[in-house]
């Protein structure tokens, strides 16, 4: 007899086996984990650790997680700006000591993060499957998703930084990790206390501060500019990630060298990019400007606040009255687009004319900035209207 199969169920069971290991990333997770958690404790009771290595495990944690974020991150990922080629080789010799892969696979998997954010089968971190798989998962098995093949990181191939990083990156690890410390050990006498602290904590720190991005940011916190991914806004980790933690605003404006707007925004990448400007070692920073920041946080609110009015059980007539509210408010926004969209051509068409009266163009400017205010106070208005239909 003829034995039948079921060819849907192979394909089900198929899909259901776990990929196999990644053994690099596994070991050395394993590895670097139990050594923090072992050999670290044990030298501190046991002989003690120098302030010296204290000290130098504070300042290469903080260059190292700045190279992650000032140049992998918002430099080569986003393109947010131009850097001079010693800042970028100095982003790559610290972005090395990470031990968080070459600047040309992390450029290229997270710029597929962001295209595909949130998709559990394209996004190589995505949320969606959990925080375990967000955090570090996503690398302890060969999963389809993480998978690079450069297409999408075509312009960073033409940089000879990036691609010196590429070519020599185990020695520059090497040199990073364990060179620097057993140098700085040399000097001031506690060789081992510096590998330790130095090298093999400070990597693990980072390498967790790091993840968070990936996990709790897209776990925990607010969203005021969109709902249409997992990304949050979160100050707490802003704290702990030099100023990444406001990743509901990266999500939707990536291209932007700020993730932390504000001036009082805890965001030291963003100060530090600002200061290598000032010394012609970063230019062209990229900016989103404050009417489409505005924009998406009205939008925002003009969907909670519907979302809470359906979700009110109010009379009909006060439904009714809300409705209305609401309704010219958006018709007031739609106004305000118009008209920013006008000025938008008008600019347009004073730049390309170049004989554009100087009084003309700054009457220009004055109309954006009364366009502006004009956004902000409505954002006001709705943040009031908001909380008074959410519910009780």
């Amino acid at each position: 007899m003829k034995e039948h199969t079921n060819p849907d169920a192979g394909e089900s069971a198929a899909k259901s086996e776990k990929p196999p290991i990644h053994w690099v990333p596994a070991i050395m997770f394993s590895a670097s984990t139990l050594g923090v958690l072992t050999l670290v404790p044990w030298y501190g009771f046991t002989y003690g650790y120098e302030t010296s290595a204290w000290v130098a495990y504070l300042v290469i944690t903080w260059l190292t997680g700045m190279a992650i974020t000032g140049g992998y991150h918002r430099l080569w990922a986003h393109s947010a700006y131009e850097a001079h080629w010693l800042l970028r080789v100095w982003y790559a010799l610290w972005g090395a000591s990470a031990l968080q892969n070459t600047i040309l696979e992390w450029s290229s998997g997270h710029r597929v993060h962001h295209k595909h954010v949130d998709d559990v089968d394209k996004d190589p971190y995505s949320a969606k499957r959990g925080l375990w798989f967000s955090h570090i998962g996503w690398m302890l098995r060969q999963y389809p998703s993480g998978k690079t093949n450069h297409k999408n990181v075509k312009n960073l191939m033409r940089d000879p930084v990036v691609m010196w990083q590429a070519k020599y990156y185990i020695w520059i690890v090497a040199a990073m990790n364990i060179g620097l410390p057993v140098v700085l050990g040399l000097i001031f006498g506690d060789v081992w206390g510096m590998l330790l602290l130095a090298g093999l904590l400070r990597m693990v720190s980072t390498h967790h501060v790091t993840f968070f991005i990936n996990s709790i940011a897209h776990k925990w916190g607010s969203q005021p500019y969109t709902d249409e991914n997992t990304a949050r806004d979160n100050w707490f980790f802003s704290i702990l990630t030099h100023g990444e933690g406001y990743h509901n605003y990266h999500h939707i404006f990536q291209t932007d060298y700020r993730n932390g707007i504000r001036w009082y925004h805890w965001d030291p990448t963003k100060w530090f990019i600002k200061a290598c400007s000032w010394v012609g070692l970063a230019s062209n920073l990229r900016t989103v400007s404050d009417f489409k920041i505005q924009r998406a946080k009205v939008q925002m609110q003009f969907k909670r606040a519907k979302e809470n009015l359906a979700a009110r059980q109010l009379q009909e007539e006060e439904h009714q009255r809300w409705s209305d509210v609401l309704e010219q408010e958006y018709e007031h926004y739609k106004t305000m687009l118009n008209d920013w969209k006008h000025l938008q051509a008008e600019r347009y068409v004073a730049t390309k004319q170049s004989l554009a009266d100087k009084w003309e163009a700054a009457a220009i400017r004055t109309r954006f900035k009364e366009i502006e205010y004009k956004l902000q106070m409505q954002h006001k208005r709705l943040s009031m209207l908001a909380s008074e239909l959410a519910p009780a």
